[in-house]
């Protein structure tokens, strides 16, 4: 009798350990510095399948967190994190770099030219199968990290500590932004969209000082989206370019 509880003991604690949920490496939550209000998802890539989406299977832009959502369904999964993921053309093609599981869509820019993404130095967010880096582009071209996703924006937010040389504090230019920030080691990704208006300089501060990150890359501005059902976000809006996600198993 005893053996024959002690079974049924282990039984419920093996379908107890079944049952509980797996420990999300993705948190999000509602930052202030400075005066400033910021969403602030934070991914560790060597937990989440955190990757970049552009097309569909028949080569359709994706272009909305719903269209993602119903693609991921399709495989069995959900959206946990989504943002926008670099500046497009009127056609939604990257205007930068951009390499979706392996394949490359689009060659790295490394001359200066028009609008932030020409303000030098920009950059190119790195995704692996464990890690997430931040690299100023030129390192970007001198290293050649073997990349999995990749895609390429600007300008750099901050750069090996030290924040973009251009950026005013006094600057007058302040809308909504959104960005990412990586650590050196690459084991965790900070995505921020600001909620109310900021200047580069403000944007780029609160990566250095207020995430103590050394590398951060802004990804766009008026079309700065967020999905976040941890904060009630699921942002409308145009529709986007490339997407950043975290999807995981229903």
């Amino acid at each position: 009798m005893r053996r024959l509880v002690l079974l049924a003991a282990f039984a419920m604690v093996a379908v107890a350990v079944a049952a509980a949920p797996r420990a999300q490496a993705v948190t999000c939550e509602n930052l202030a510095f400075e005066g400033n209000r910021y969403a602030v998802c934070t991914v560790n890539p060597a937990q989440e399948d955190l990757r970049l989406y552009l097309d569909d299977a028949k080569g359709k832009r994706i272009g909305q967190f719903s269209r993602l959502n119903e693609l991921a369904a399709q495989n069995g999964k959900r959206v946990v994190f989504a943002m926008n993921a670099g500046m497009y053309h009127e056609n939604r093609a990257p205007v930068g770099h951009y390499v979706e599981d392996g394949k490359e869509a689009m060659r790295v820019i490394s001359s200066p030219g028009p609008g932030n993404f020409g303000l030098l130095p920009n950059g190119v967010f790195c995704l692996t199968d464990t890690r997430a880096r931040v690299y100023e582009t030129r390192d970007f071209l001198a290293q050649k990290p073997a990349c999995r996703d990749a895609t390429q924006s600007g300008p750099m937010l901050v750069i090996d500590g030290d924040l973009h040389p251009r950026f005013l504090a006094d600057s007058t230019s302040r809308y909504i932004r959104n960005g990412v920030g990586t650590t050196k080691d690459g084991k965790r990704a900070v995505f921020v969209i600001s909620q109310n208006l900021v200047n580069f300089h403000d944007f780029a501060r609160f990566f250095r000082d207020g995430l103590k990150l050394p590398d951060a890359l802004f990804l766009d501005g008026n079309i700065s989206r967020l999905y976040a059902p941890d904060l009630g976000r699921d942002d409308l809006g145009r529709r986007m370019g490339p997407i950043v996600a975290v999807t995981e198993p229903r």
